[in-house]
């Protein structure tokens, strides 16, 4: 049991063993490069590497006992060599898939990754997990994953998807590194689901994933009491000590979501250790990958910022393998470790020359060396937008009852980020029917159940997207297996959810009854099989049709998506209809008697408790 790698077998340790020795030869030989020795801290001058298949066999001044006729040899002279970097939290099947991924990930520098499962576990479940560790075998870098919780998280709808058998038997996968994110409301609430799952994984030995954005105090001690290792929701400095202090690995996302790095570089300043500090990204775009990198450019924004050099590649490779407790195998260069190296021109500019994965060189002088390996997903898993019928307008109406000629409404009200809060407005009622108000950029939203064609659909109202004409519809959507819609007409949102149907999954923009962009998600409904360019293109393209059409989000589709997860404040949209983050249950759109605050809103900070 346990994290990791398959150990090596007696005839590769005695292989390493005779290589060290000199008695037999390495298959590749890095001569003379600068090593950033991650264990000491040290920048060690002139060291050599001596490989034997796929691990490190000697490390030393002098590696000339270890070459022979058929050794490969890389002259390292006047550069520096480092480990493979390891991302320690991301979603890697961010709408594109697995194989797309690998091709950029792995020329950034980046060795291994430990992806999150959830996206595609509401709508695909268990097989999907499975499906997803098969295309992740093999490949030409490490991927891990995390087991997804479809109930953790405050989903009771869900909490039959994985049942506890099931992840039982991911936990005891070598490939699932522990159990991924899990809000900490449910925990601090005594749910016994979760308590159940979290002492599953911990009899594993593996690790609990931590998201406790918003906790504090004795409800985040109460939270890390359950077992948790680590958190990726420091936003600031001193949510990043808090939690050290706590004996969490805190992560700082620097990815597409959120860009948390700058803020909390302060705790460089502030005199502890940092080795249980963790650069991640959380996922990053198409486009970032394309024009940016990865891991690498992540590194470096930290170096920039003004971490030391040898504590920011640390921050992003030792103490990672030392969070999962597989520093045995991975996370930094010695005897015995398998050989994930990097080469690059100096301490400051982390820009790859080489990268070496499992001895193997997969990328040198611009060019990849490898190709990652396909996989094609079971024709079910591109079936999941399972709609009995096409929709009309009527569908989205929004019906109260004869005779009011106003009511006061429960609005999600948008704000310059994914957080949202709560309005109360008095709406306009005519026959009966809710009418939504363009001119005061209240638009509908409508959340529709794909999964099993019963087509039940709620329609809330939306304050803040600002779109004038037209409709987005999306399937990518946390935390759920729904599709979203939100428009100013009930006719374009009718037409965007169709396109959707047709296409099996994506992101559509629709206006004066025509498609006007989309990008086709047909892997569960959250992923391309589209080359990452084609998927750059095209979120581009739908980008530029929503500014067009009023929307000025930097990313509206991550505004739109976001509204079904129970982990942002205040408000979330579901089938089922409004479920108050703070309440945990359905409430009601209309308000009746509304309270005392006059339509003032409920206000909730990025780092204040939710409940």
């Amino acid at each position: 049991m346990g994290n990791g790698l398959a150990s090596p077998s007696p005839a590769e340790i005695k292989k390493l063993v005779q290589v060290a020795m000199g008695n037999e030869k390495a298959d590749l030989v890095l001569i003379d490069g600068d090593l950033v020795n991650v264990y000491t801290g040290e920048l060690l001058k002139q060291q050599s590497i001596a490989i034997a298949e796929k691990r490190i066999a000697f490390v030393g001044d002098d590696a000339s006992h270890t070459i022979g006729p058929e050794t490969k040899i890389i002259d390292a002279s006047d550069k520096v060599i480092i480990p493979g970097f390891i991302d320690g939290h991301t979603h890697i099947l961010w709408f594109y898939c697995l194989e797309e991924f690998l091709k950029y990930a792995m020329v950034s520098g980046t060795t291994t990754v430990i992806t999150e499962t959830i996206d595609l576990s509401f709508t695909l479940g268990y097989e999907g997990i499975l499906q997803f560790l098969e295309s992740a075998e093999d490949q030409p870098i490490k991927v891990f994953a995390t087991a997804a919780s479809t109930f953790a998280n405050g989903q009771d709808g869900y909490a039959d998807i994985i049942t506890p058998a099931m992840f039982r038997d991911l936990l005891g996968r070598v490939q699932i590194m522990g159990l991924g994110e899990t809000n900490w409301l449910p925990v601090i609430k005594g749910d016994d689901r979760v308590l159940s799952l979290f002492a599953d994984t911990l009899y594993h030995g593996k690790n609990l994933e931590g998201h406790s954005a918003g906790a504090r105090g004795n409800r985040l001690a109460a939270y890390v009491a359950a077992g948790i290792s680590s958190c990726h929701e420091a936003i600031t400095a001193e949510d990043a000590l808090e939690r050290l202090r706590l004996g969490l690995h805190v992560m700082i996302r620097e990815g597409d979501v959120r860009k948390d790095l700058e803020a909390v570089a302060r705790i460089k300043d502030m005199n502890v250790n940092s080795r249980r500090l963790i650069l991640t990204t959380d996922g990053v775009g198409a486009r970032h990958l394309m024009e940016k990198g990865y891991l690498n450019c992540v590194v470096q924004k930290a170096i920039d910022l003004g971490f030391d050099p040898i504590t920011a590649i640390q921050m992003a490779t030792l103490n990672v393998a030392e969070h999962y407790s597989i520093s045995n195998a991975l996370g930094g260069i010695a005897p015995g470790k398998y050989a994930d190296i990097v080469i690059i021109p100096s301490l400051s500019r982390i820009a790859p020359e080489c990268v070496i994965s499992s001895g193997q060189i997969i990328f040198r002088n611009g060019r990849s060396l490898v190709k990652p390996r396909s996989y094609t997903y079971p024709q079910a898993s591109r079936n999941t937008v399972c709609l009995s019928r096409e929709l009309t307008a009527h569908d989205f109406a929004m019906r109260v009852g004869d005779g009011a000629r106003e009511i006061t409404a429960r609005v999600i009200d948008l704000g310059s980020n994914i957080m949202n809060t709560e309005a109360l407005i008095t709406m306009s009622v005519v026959d009966g029917e809710i009418m939504s108000d363009v001119t005061s950029d209240i638009l509908k939203v409508s959340a529709i159940d794909r999964t099993d064609g019963s087509d039940k659909l709620f329609v809330g109202l939306v304050r803040g997207f600002k779109l004038k004409e037209g409709a987005f519809a999306a399937t990518a959507n946390w935390d759920v297996s729904n599709v979203l819609v939100v428009g100013a007409s009930d006719e374009d949102m009718a037409g965007a959810v169709n396109r959707v149907r047709e296409l099996q999954g994506g992101a559509v923009v629709y206006a004066s009854g025509q498609v006007r962009a989309e990008l086709p998600l047909p892997i569960a409904g959250y992923v391309s099989d589209l080359p990452m360019r084609d998927v750059a293109e095209r979120f581009e393209s739908i980008q530029q049709e929503l500014a067009y059409l009023g929307c000025q989000f930097p990313d509206a589709h991550l505004m739109l998506t976001t509204l079904t997860t129970p982990i942002l404040p205040t408000l979330r949209i579901s089938v089922d209809g409004l479920i108050g983050v703070k309440e945990g249950k359905v409430i009601d759109l209309v308000v009746m008697s509304p309270p005392d605050r006059s339509g003032q809103l409920l206000q909730f900070r990025l780092d204040e408790p939710v409940m």
